[in-house]
C-alpha cells in the first residue's frame, strides 16, 4: 500500500476525495449602518458587516471562486413578531438588492429564520410559553417571499418547524417564484457547538433552550425522517447541521436519498480549531482542510463554512 504514498504527485494521483471553492458557501452576518465591520470575538476573522461592507465581501467571495454567500441578519430593532424577518426594507433584503445589484452573478442563499428577529430570541411565535409551530409557518413563508422578491436565488429555512418547507413552497409557487429552490436544514440539532454564532447573530433564547424544536443528538433514524418528510414537502435540496459531530448522518443520508446534500461547519467548529492553532497545539491550515475533507468524504457536495476564504485561497 506505501507505493502509492511515496511523493506528493502519486498522492495527488490517486486522492480519491477533493475539494474545490465552488463547494464552499460563506456565512455573513448583516448589520446596520454604514462602513461597519465588527469583530466577532468568539471567531477570528468573521464580523457583523453594514450593507456595504458585505457587498466588498462579496466581491472578493466572488474573485475567490467560492460557491456563494448566504446571509443572515441582525436587525435594527426586535419585537415579539418577528417582523423584521419578513420586512420588504428588512437588513437581508436590502443586502440582497445592493450584492445582486454590485456583484452579480454571486449566488446568494438566505438563512429563513426568526431568533434574530424576536426580542425573546425563540425561532417562532411564543403561545402559553413555547413556540407555536403552525403559527410561526406564515412567518416563515412571509420571509421567504421577501427574500425572493429581493433576488435570492436559494432560501434555507433553518427553523425546525414541522410543515415550513411545504408552506414555503406554496407561497412562493403562488407568487410566481417557482424556480427559486429551497435547501431545508433538515437535520438540524440542538448542539453546544453553535455557541460562538450567539454572539454573531445576537440570537441567542432569553428564556429556556430550543430543544423542544431542534433535533437531540441522540437520534439518527429521525434525522432521516425528518430529510424525507422536507423532501416529501418540496426540498430541493437537504442539510446536515453541525457537520463533524454528525458525518455518519450525512454519510447515511447520501446513501438514502439522491438529492444536493449540504452540511454546515458550525461556529463551534470553526473556533475550536482557531482557538487550538493560536495556542499552537495544532497547525491551522491542516487542520482547516483536514476538516473540510472529512466533510465532503462523508458525502456533502456543499459545505457552508467559515473556513471558505482561506481554504479556497490554499487550494487556488
Amino acid at each position: 500500500m506505501r507505493r502509492l504514498r511515496a511523493t506528493e504527485s502519486i498522492r495527488n494521483l490517486v486522492r480519491e476525495t477533493s475539494l474545490a471553492p465552488s463547494q464552499f458557501i460563506l456565512p455573513l452576518f448583516v448589520c446596520p449602518g454604514e462602513g461597519v465591520r465588527r469583530p466577532i470575538s468568539a471567531m477570528p476573522d468573521q464580523f457583523q458587516m453594514s450593507v456595504d461592507e458585505t457587498v466588498r465581501e462579496c466581491a472578493e467571495v466572488k474573485r475567490l471562486g467560492l460557491g456563494g454567500v448566504i446571509l443572515f441578519g441582525l436587525p435594527e430593532t426586535k419585537d415579539e413578531l418577528a417582523s423584521g424577518a419578513y420586512a420588504e426594507d428588512g437588513i437581508v433584503q436590502r443586502a440582497i438588492r445592493a450584492i445582486k445589484k454590485e456583484v452579480p452573478g454571486l449566488l446568494v442563499l438566505t438563512d429563513v429564520c426568526n431568533c434574530e428577529y424576536t426580542s425573546h430570541g425563540h425561532c417562532g411565535k411564543i403561545v402559553d410559553g413555547d413556540v407555536d409551530n403552525d403559527a410561526t409557518l406564515e412567518w416563515l413563508a412571509a420571509a421567504a417571499l421577501s427574500h425572493a422578491r429581493a433576488g435570492a436565488d436559494i432560501v434555507a429555512p433553518s427553523d425546525m418547524m414541522d410543515g415550513r418547507v411545504a408552506a414555503i413552497r406554496r407561497t412562493l409557487d403562488a407568487q410566481g417564484y417557482t424556480k427559486v429552490p429551497i435547501l431545508a436544514y433538515a437535520a438540524k440539532f440542538a448542539s453546544v457547538f453553535y455557541g460562538p454564532f450567539r454572539e454573531a447573530a445576537e440570537s441567542a433564547p432569553q428564556f429556556g433552550d430550543r430543544r423542544s424544536y431542534q433535533m437531540d443528538p441522540a437520534n439518527g433514524r429521525e434525522a432521516m425522517r425528518e430529510i424525507e418528510l422536507d423532501l416529501e414537502e418540496g426540498a430541493d435540496m437537504i442539510m446536515v447541521k453541525p457537520a463533524m459531530p454528525y458525518l455518519d448522518l450525512i454519510w447515511q443520508a447520501r446513501q438514502r436519498f439522491d438529492v444536493p446534500i449540504a452540511a454546515y461547519q458550525v461556529s463551534g467548529e470553526f473556533s475550536m480549531i482557531e482557538a487550538a492553532a493560536a495556542k499552537g497545539w495544532l497547525d491551522h491550515d491542516r487542520a482547516m482542510m483536514e476538516s473540510l475533507t472529512s466533510i465532503r468524504r462523508a458525502g456533502a457536495g456543499i459545505i457552508l463554512t467559515y473556513f471558505a476564504k482561506p481554504a479556497a485561497r490554499l487550494l487556488g
